[in-house]
């Protein structure tokens, strides 16, 4: 965080010169020592922070590339001439320790096309696929594992 901070400082001033490093290496060095004492934050959150950010910037790629496959596939299923679209409504239960990865995995089904978050209950998910195609796996996926890596 600290660096951050020296960054954007550097960065709003618009030009590096002795002063401005110098003002804001201690500048810098104030907001974290603020954001350490009063806003419950430490090095150690940090990083815990940090590590996290690897499997946060999987879960991101995992998600896109799960979106771009399912607009391919919902596509397929709409265009299909003669095709019988068999919806359906599946129940699956995860063992989330907090309500942000339950939030992140509702948020991250309905934005993935065919499928629609319809209730979360504890841990206990109703998800509506628009094809019993596009239901399979959802309760062991990508997502589901990296979330459970993201809270351990």
């Amino acid at each position: 965080m600290y660096v951050i901070f020296f960054l954007l400082w550097i960065i709003f001033n618009g030009r590096v010169t002795t002063e401005i490093v110098i003002f804001g290496l201690v500048i810098a060095a104030a907001l974290y020592g603020f954001i350490c004492r009063f806003m419950d934050f430490s090095p150690r959150r940090e990083l815990e922070y940090l590590k996290k950010g690897g499997y946060l910037l999987q879960y991101l790629y995992h998600l896109i590339k799960e979106i771009i496959i399912a607009n391919f596939a919902t596509t397929k299923l709409i265009c299909a001439a003669g095709r019988v679209v068999e919806p359906a409504l599946i129940e699956f239960e995860t063992h989330f320790k907090n309500d942000t990865s339950r939030f992140l995995l509702a948020n991250s089904i309905t934005l993935t096309p065919g499928t629609i978050t319809v209730a979360v209950e504890g841990d206990r998910f109703i998800v509506h696929c628009l094809d019993r195609t596009l239901a399979e796996g959802i309760e062991s996926s990508v997502f589901v594992k990296l979330l459970e890596k993201i809270e351990a």
